[in-house]
This record gives structure tokens, sequence and C-alpha cells, in this order.
């Protein structure tokens, strides 16, 4: 209570008086302790069961800007509101760079990295909020409550106070108070979990006409393996795992990855930040599978599963939409949006039956777990639990 009170502080928030109780068996905590060096958590934990329930139904007690909820038990869930309309596309004029960021992508890629068994997505889960009963009513900060206003259209609207694009032109509004969103769990703090962000080596230019050099070069990969930490363990596996994951959600927006440094250079990647996918169903983004294409070298696991999920019975589309239909908030994604992501799955086994086809399966598909830590000399596979196909 006395951390939650000096960080309430910080921020110039009040706590409210009244009685908080630490719960050791609250599901945020119980998701916190069962992170792995493999996956945020494991594939049958009833922990995520009850995060997921508890984001859905729990009642903040407070609230600020960027709708960071804090729910009760001392949980923490991140808001994000809907800006864009299920059915809309992205528009072709725009950039990566300023796309919508969409509630409901972030949801699916929670869905979506649980059936590739990835598990590096935190928890998402969609939900009605009452901006006026759940966040106005119950905020503390002055601040926030000043960025409130009622619109012509008597909805319910607020504004972010911060450097871009946030005026009263850029408002969320309910409709008149209720407002869609994604809740996605937040990870334990950087005091207890240190994490470090790291550039993605395939990083895209943030700017209307520079090119990177992976765009420009086809031996790029062969650099990048003579660098650390992709010269060795599981480092360049995960990012093309991770490639993989954004080109089937349509993510270019992967700038930097993110790791536990616990974990050390073994730990898997976190797959933070998918609210810039599943803005196109129309058009395949081939240059996101660059790391699979000019590597050619995937995981076992991966590569089963995905051909476990081109199979007529455990079509890529048909799992994702049973699994989105026990969201609150379904349908989540349209259905075109369902389909481009059986004819993306194909491009990712052709890109991979390409590679076969040159370099021959031994060289392509490759052990999944490679511990570096404590041998000596070469490398030396070993079997990863609960991560098997």
């Amino acid at each position: 209570m006395k951390l939650y009170s000096e960080a309430a502080a910080a921020v110039n928030v009040t706590v409210p008086e009244h009685q908080v109780s630490f719960d050791p068996e609250a599901s945020w905590l119980k998701f916190h302790l069962g992170i792995n060096r493999y996956a945020l958590y494991s594939r049958d934990d009833p922990a995520v069961t009850r995060l997921l329930r508890d984001m859905q139904a729990t009642a903040p007690s407070g609230h600020h800007l960027k709708l960071a909820l804090k729910l009760q038990n001392f949980g923490k869930a991140m808001f994000k509101p809907m800006r864009q309309q299920r059915d809309q596309e992205t528009p072709d004029d725009f950039f990566y760079f300023v796309d919508f960021q969409r509630h409901n992508a972030e949801i699916a890629a929670f869905h979506l990295d649980r059936i590739l068994d990835f598990r590096r997505v935190p928890p998402v889960v969609g939900r009605l909020v009452n901006v006026t009963g759940d966040i106005l009513l119950t905020t503390h900060n002055e601040d926030l409550k000043s960025v409130f206003f009622t619109s012509p259209a008597n909805n319910t609207c607020f504004f972010a106070k911060c450097l871009y694009v946030c005026k009263t032109e850029y408002a969320v509004c309910g409709s008149p108070d209720l407002l869609e969103g994604s809740m996605s769990a937040y990870l334990p703090g950087l005091s207890i979990a240190p994490r470090i962000s790291i550039p993605n080596p395939w990083i895209r230019s943030y700017s209307f006409t520079g090119r990177e050099e992976w765009e420009v070069n086809p031996f790029y990969c062969d650099n990048i393996k003579q660098l650390y930490p992709y010269n060795s363990g599981n480092r360049l596996l995960n990012i093309i795992d991770m490639a993989i994951f954004d080109f089937l959600i349509g993510n270019m927006d992967r700038h930097h990855y993110e790791i536990f440094t616990k974990f050390g250079d073994e730990g898997f990647l976190l797959h933070f930040d998918n609210a810039r996918g599943f803005g196109k169903h129309s058009r395949d983004e081939i240059s996101i599978l660059a790391p699979l294409s000019q590597c050619c070298i995937i995981k076992r696991s991966t590569w089963l599963r995905l051909r476990l999920l081109s199979q007529d019975r455990y079509r890529l589309s048909d799992v994702m939409r049973e699994s989105l239909g026990g969201d609150t908030l379904r349908p989540v994604l349209a259905e075109p949006h369902l389909q481009a992501l059986d004819r993306r799955l194909q491009r990712v086994l052709k890109s991979v039956h390409r590679c076969v086809r040159r370099l021959g399966e031994a060289q392509v598909i490759t052990t999944d777990f490679i511990d570096t830590a404590n041998t000596p000399g070469p490398v030396k596979p070993v079997a990863a639990p609960d991560n098997k196909t």
C-alpha cells in the first residue's frame, strides 16, 4: 500500500480512501507468477481464464490516461477504445506509422497468438465501459476530469493531453456513455521483472522516402547471423516467429521487441502492441515475411502448427472464429479478415517450401530450443517443457 500511494502521488492521483486488501489468489498475480522463459503462460493455465473474466467484469476503482484502469486487488489493465469500425479498411494512402489503433486487433492478436501456441501476447479481452460511471465519476484526477465534455450529439467524450493529435476533434465518445474497447493485462512492474527494448533487425524506415538495408540487400540475413545475439541460441528463430505472426495480422509496425532480462538471451520475445494489425484484408504485405524468406529457417514446432492449421479440419479461420466467439464484443473480426488469415497462412507455407527446395528440409526446419547458457563450445539442443506440438 505504501508503494502504491507513492506511485499515485508521483502522477498526481489521489488514492481513494476505502479498504483495499491484497489477495494472494488474485488472477493477475497468478498470471504474473506463471511467466517463464518459454511463454507468458502455460497452455491450460486457469489463471488466464480467470483473468480474462475479471477484466470483463471487475469495476475500475481509479483511472488515468492512457486509459490505464486500476482494478480491485491492485490489478491493472490497459483500455484501448474503439476508433474504427470492424468493416473499415485502412485507407490506401495511409503509411503504417500513421495507421489507426484498433481495439479489436488487440483482442484478435491475443487469440491468434494463443492458437499458434506462442503465448507471448498478454491476455486481452473486449469490454464495454461506461465512460461516465466507470471513469468520470470514479476518478480523483483533476487533469482527467478536465478533458471530458459533452458532444453536440449529447455523447460523453474525452481526449488526451499529449504532444500529438490530442485535441477535441480526436476525442473518444461513448454512445451516449457506453464505449467498447480492449482490456490488456499489465505485466509485472519493471522493478520486479525488468525488460529491455531492442530494435528489430528488420525495422522499417519511419520516413516517407527512406529504405532500410534489408529492403535492398538480399544477403542481409547472412550479415545478421554474424552479429550478437543472433549468431547463436534462439533469438533469430524467435524473430522469425514474430514475423510470421505479424504477417498473419498484417502488422508492419514492429520497430522494437522486448524481452525479460531474467531469462537472458534465451528468453522469448514479447509480442506487444498489436493495435495496427488487421487493418487490411484485401492486401497481403509480403515484405513482413522478410526474416523468413531471407534466413530460410523456422522452428519445427512452428512449422508443424502452421501445417495443422492449414488442414480442413483445423482451418485457421475456423479456429479463430470459434475462439473469438467467446469474447463479449463478438464478432471481433469482420469475415474478410478471417478469410485473409487462411490466404496468408498459405503464403507462409509456400515461403517455407521454397526454402526447402533450395536448401533441404534439414537446414530449414530446425530444432526449437537451443540452450547456450551452460554449454561451452558448440550449442546443444534441448527440449522445452510445455511447448511441444
